[in-house]
């Protein structure tokens, strides 16, 4: 590789992070009254945030819209060339409207903003010029404006677009942080995602039940203890009373600590070698909460029980891990 033209792409690269750098850092003085104002339209918009944007200011708003729906604020992006074209009836005099235009004066925008007007609903707009039709049709006009692109012709959309979604996002979180939004509901929004499962799995949603929980009582051989550790394949076994409560646990460790004393598994019962107690969960707690308690111990299953200490289950670590919780 020519080291020069490595040095000039690195040269290039730096660049353009710094023109945006400075480009994002401009916009902390823009998140002002304004930028409340906008917030509360969206906030109260009793329908959807619609979002709209052509060429690249398009691809921005297609990720804000994203954004916004995924953290609390119901929204979606209407092409606004398609709009003038039969789309605006997905527009209602319930939703407010996100229009996103370095310009300002893009065609496709102007021609709908008299129709957007006529359902007398918010015009949140983004623009690089306050003076702009678009920013003087405006309910609120946000100044996304730049010194310079990062594109040294100055024609590729590069620090106006990040601009843009910087904008856009902090509108979104904005509203999150109002809606009193919580990791839970994202995780709704997301429940094929591995948050989701982090956060909506429950124990009793991978736990063993019924035959396939190893029990065994007090009085129970050690032999034929090893065996149902053996059959049920968890590595323990849940020592419990006629009752089903639980006494002990009995696990790998407990065999090689007796096997050290010299004992004789015919003979001695599983009550004599047992770990008194064990670490337990309710059925209703997050498995991820499971986990924690597993790491933090470093144990690899946990008893699940009731509040009364009758055994419901057993949650095992291969069992998160083939949920994804890890």
């Amino acid at each position: 590789m020519n080291t020069d033209a490595s040095i000039n792409f690195c040269h290039s690269g730096l660049t353009v992070i710094e023109v945006e750098a400075r480009a994002l850092t401009r916009l902390t003085s823009r998140i002002d009254q304004s930028f409340a104002q906008a917030c509360q339209h969206l906030l109260t918009c009793e329908g959807r945030i619609v979002v709209i944007g052509m060429g690249k200011s398009g691809h921005i708003g297609h990720k804000i819209a994203a954004t916004l729906a995924s953290t609390g604020s119901p929204a979606f992006f209407v092409h606004p060339a398609e709009a003038c074209h039969g789309d605006m009836g997905m527009i209602t005099n319930k939703d407010a409207v996100l229009a996103i235009s370095n310009s300002g004066n893009t065609e496709e925008i102007n021609i709908i903003l008299p129709l957007i007007k006529r359902l007398a609903i918010p015009l949140i707009s983004l623009t690089g010029n306050p003076k702009s039709t678009l920013a003087a049709h405006a309910t609120v006009n946000l100044d996304v404006s730049v010194d310079q692109e990062a594109c040294p012709l100055g024609l590729a959309p590069t620090a106006s677009t990040t601009a843009a979604l910087a904008m856009g996002d902090a509108l979104a979180i904005a509203m999150l942080e109002a809606r009193g939004f919580t990791a839970e509901d994202f995780a709704l929004a997301h429940p094929g995602g591995s948050l989701g499962r982090r956060l909506l799995l429950r124990v009793e949603d991978v736990m063993h039940t019924g035959d396939r929980i190893p029990t065994a009582y007090p009085t129970t051989s050690l032999s034929q203890t090893l065996l149902e550790v053996t059959q049920k394949k968890l590595g323990m076994t849940c020592i419990v009373d006629q009752n089903q409560q639980l006494q002990g646990i009995f696990t790998d460790g407990d065999l090689r600590r007796a096997l050290d004393r010299n004992i004789d598994i015919h003979t001695t019962t599983v009550g004599e070698v047992m770990t008194v107690g064990g670490k337990t969960i309710s059925p209703n707690m997050l498995a991820a909460e499971a986990l924690s308690i597993i790491e933090q111990h470093q144990i690899t299953a946990l008893i699940v029980t009731d509040p009364q200490q009758h055994v419901l289950g057993v949650i095992h670590l291969h069992d998160l891990i083939q949920a994804q919780v890890v």
